[in-house]
């Protein structure tokens, strides 16, 4: 892989107005602002706006025109090459460690981009602790002593907890926002700190896109804290898909978020995420290309799906449209309707 280099940025920001530098980089606009640089000239290129600063303003931070410059062009080589390094995962593979009882898993699992699996078993059984695992990429220093690889190799410490190279997102039962912006705003921050091209368009396909998998739609200028549990899911679901670029996603009981659950597992696999996603919902267990079983805290065995459970997907999705339908009717203070259900013929509904 060719990592972007200080000299390709400095050369890509020389002749660039202060303007077309936050346009091409929004999140450099925090730069300025550390700075205290946030009434620099945007018509300017960065050398002439720097020339109207007072030079002990800069000397205030320890900078000349020169050393701020560099530090510039550092700050933006070093998030051009997280992005590339985070896009170019290809695969994460799963080496097993030990159960509860130190028994060997003796398991190595490598999940491509685009591939779904899903990690099945009883509650309490582990499912969350081996998508703790995951997120952390774990070396053998947690307590199952598991190993994940990215593309086929280890990684460092400092790749690891690199908070600006997050290889996993996770999106977990409770999505709880703490920070009193609406929706509109989230959404802008997210895609300045992630350098998305065409920002207002990708904000604007995550917005659309979270009302799609919502139950209820919502707008805008609605504060991200007082969404409900199933939008503000649809919302991160959206975030994800579009903006970040973490390449592998955790999703821990989709089924219990009140939105389009198999629509929102498409939608990360066509953006090229992995998605791991624990479950007990047998459409989205039976929906993925494989399955983890987890046991007493183990990766007890591996399954591929096969041509009878894809075939039997048909009679769980008219079973599941059925409940949908009920659940409906129940929200929106309707009569439920007599359902007439033949479960002895298999696929009558």
């Amino acid at each position: 892989m060719k990592l972007v280099q200080n000299a390709e940025i400095r050369a890509g920001i020389a002749e660039k107005t202060i303007n077309e530098i936050l346009i091409n980089y929004p999140v450099v606009q925090d730069f300025f602002i550390n700075y205290n640089l946030q009434d620099l000239e945007k018509n300017l290129t960065l050398a002439r706006a720097l020339e109207k600063i007072p030079p002990e303003q800069l000397a205030e931070f320890g900078l000349d025109e020169f050393s701020l410059t560099e530090e510039l062009v550092k700050f933006i080589t070093t998030l051009a090459n997280h992005r590339e390094e985070r896009e170019n995962v290809k695969n994460i593979t799963i080496i097993g460690g030990r159960n509860k009882q130190g028994e060997a898993e003796n398991v190595t699992l490598t999940i491509a981009v685009g591939e779904v699996v899903s990690i099945v078993g009883p509650t309490g059984s582990g499912k969350s602790c081996l998508l703790a695992d995951i997120e952390c990429l774990a070396q053998g220093d947690t307590p199952t002593k598991r190993q994940i690889l990215i593309n086929g190799h280890p990684l460092t410490d400092e790749e690891r907890f690199d908070m600006g190279n997050k290889m996993v997102a996770q999106l977990s039962q409770n999505m709880n926002f703490v920070m009193d912006l609406n929706v509109a705003e989230f959404l802008a921050m997210h895609a300045k700190s992630r350098l998305c091209e065409n920002a207002e368009q990708v904000i604007q396909q995550c917005f659309a896109c979270a009302n799609e998998l919502a139950g209820e739609k919502f707008t805008m200028d609605i504060k991200v804290t007082q969404l409900s549990g199933g939008q503000s899911r649809a919302l991160m679901i959206a975030d994800t898909a579009y903006m970040s670029c973490s390449p592998v996603v955790l999703i821990d009981e989709i089924e219990n978020a009140g939105i389009d659950r198999k629509q929102a597992i498409s939608l990360l696999t066509e953006n090229e995420k992995i998605v791991l996603i624990s479950t007990h919902d047998p459409l989205l267990a039976l929906g993925a290309t494989k399955r983890i079983v987890i046991t007493n805290g183990g990766i007890h065995k591996i399954m591929e799906t096969s041509a009878a459970e894809i075939n039997s997907l048909k009679d769980i999705e008219k079973l599941d449209a059925i409940m949908l339908a009920i659940r409906q009717q129940l929200r929106y203070g309707e009569r439920v309707s007599p359902l007439a259900v033949n479960f002895g013929e298999p696929g009558a509904c």
